[in-house]
C-alpha cells in the first residue's frame, strides 16, 4: 500500500510477516535507545531493550497479531502490531524517523483495520513515548500501572479508544 506524507516522503505500509519479525524486533530495540533518554535512565533502557530478543516474549504477538511496517525504499521504518485483535501491542518508530508523521500512519491503519472487524473498542499500554501521541489521537487515560522489567520499575499508561463503526 503505497502512501506520502506530507513532507513528500513516499513511503509503503506492508504486512508484518514472519520473515520480518528480526527486523521488528531490531526496529524495537533501536526506537529505545534512541529516543529513551529523554524519559528513561540507561539500566530501564538496556532492560526494555532486551525484551526484543528474549525467547517468547515478542513470539506470540509477533506470530499471532495483525501489523504493518512503514517501508521506505530499503529501509523499514517503523511497526505497529494489534494482539489480540481489541489490543494494541505494539507501536514503534525508529529515532532517525521519529516524529515524521509514521506512527501517526500506523494508528490510523490499526484503527481502521480494527473497525473493519467490527471492534468497538482498542485499549492500550501506553509507554511515555506513545502517550503524547494516543492523547492527540482521542485515546483516552483510563490509569496508570507500574510494571516490573529486570526488577526494575516503569510506570505506563492503560488507555482505551472507542472506534466508530
Amino acid at each position: 500500500m503505497k502512501t506520502s506524507i506530507k513532507m513528500g516522503v513516499s513511503f509503503d505500509l506492508i504486512p508484518i510477516t514472519n520473515s520480518k519479525h528480526k527486523l521488528v524486533r531490531e526496529i524495537y530495540a533501536d526506537a529505545i535507545y534512541s529516543q529513551g533518554l529523554e524519559f528513561y535512565n540507561h539500566d530501564q533502557m538496556d532492560a526494555w531493550a532486551a525484551l526484543a530478543y528474549l525467547p517468547g516474549v515478542l513470539d506470540r504477538t509477533l506470530s499471532e497479531g495483525k501489523g504493518w511496517l512503514v517501508q521506505i525504499g530499503n529501509n523499514t521504518e517503523a511497526f505497529a502490531v494489534r494482539f489480540p485483535s481489541n489490543r494494541l501491542a505494539l507501536l514503534y518508530c525508529r529515532g532517525r524517523s521519529s516524529r515524521k508523521g509514521f506512527a501517526t500512519h500506523l494508528l490510523s491503519k490499526i484503527e481502521h483495520d480494527a473497525r473493519q472487524e467490527g471492534i468497538r473498542t482498542l485499549y492500550t499500554e501506553a509507554s511515555f513515548f506513545s502517550y503524547p501521541l494516543l492523547l492527540k489521537h482521542n485515546w483516552i487515560y483510563t490509569s496508570m500501572e507500574e510494571i516490573k522489567i529486570a526488577e526494575l520499575a516503569f510506570l505506563r499508561y492503560r488507555m482505551l479508544k472507542t472506534l466508530s463503526l
